[in-house]
């Protein structure tokens, strides 16, 4: 085998690895916990619909989790840093 056949079936290799590993980490898990503490945090009234606007968050309806936690009593900045902790999201 020649060095350019080896280094072939090394990055071959090497891909082959990267790519089992990428589908074996779990996604980052959603946090509904501190979504609603960020609300409570931020005066939110009722931790019923805080609970529900956080989930929204977790299945990705950002806007959706935005307008229940404003609707609840937080402000619009907080409600939209609590909704994108409930789904992970970079900021």
């Amino acid at each position: 085998m020649s060095m350019s056949t080896h280094i072939v079936a090394a990055l071959a290799g090497l891909t082959l690895a990267c790519g089992t590993a990428g589908l074996v980490v779990p996604a980052a898990h959603a946090d509904i916990p501190a979504c609603t503490q960020m609300a409570a945090q931020a005066g939110a009234a009722d931790s019923g619909s805080v609970a529900s606007a956080c989930r929204l968050g977790v299945s990705g309806d950002l806007q959706g989790c935005v307008n229940g936690l404003t609707a609840a009593g937080v402000a619009g900045g907080a409600a939209n840093g609590a909704c994108r902790m409930a789904a992970h999201e970079p900021r």
